[in-house]
C-alpha cells in the first residue's frame, strides 16, 4: 500500500524525518484548533491535511528564528487585513439597508 503524500516527497520539503514529524504534528494541532487551511485537502484527518500541506509547500519549517517572525508577521497582517475587509462589507451593508429604510 502506497502512502500520499509519499514519505520521500515530503523529505524533500524538510531537513530530515525528526523536523517533519514535528512540523506535521505542530501543522496538525493548528488545523484541529482552528486554523484556516492554506489549500483543499482530500483526506480528512488533521495530520494527514498537514502532511498535504508540507508537500505543497504552503508550510515550512523556519530554521532561522527572523525567518519565522517573518511569516509570523505576515500571517497577522493577512487576518487584520481580512478583518477590516470584513468590518467594511458589514458596515457597507449596515448602511444600505439604513438607506433603504429611509426610502419607505
Amino acid at each position: 500500500m502506497m502512502l500520499k503524500p509519499s514519505i520521500d516527497t515530503l523529505l524533500d520539503k524538510v531537513p530530515s524525518k525528526y523536523s517533519l514529524v514535528i512540523l506535521e504534528a505542530k501543522r496538525a494541532h493548528e488545523l484541529e484548533a482552528g486554523a484556516p487551511a492554506t489549500q483543499d485537502f482530500k483526506s480528512e484527518k488533521s495530520t494527514l491535511r498537514a502532511l498535504e500541506e508540507i508537500e505543497s509547500g504552503n508550510v515550512t519549517i523556519h530554521p532561522d528564528p527572523e525567518g519565522k517572525r517573518e511569516a509570523v508577521r505576515r500571517r497577522i497582517e493577512e487576518e487584520k487585513r481580512r478583518k477590516e475587509e470584513e468590518e467594511k462589507k458589514i458596515k457597507e451593508q449596515i448602511a444600505k439597508e439604513k438607506e433603504d429604510g429611509e426610502k419607505i
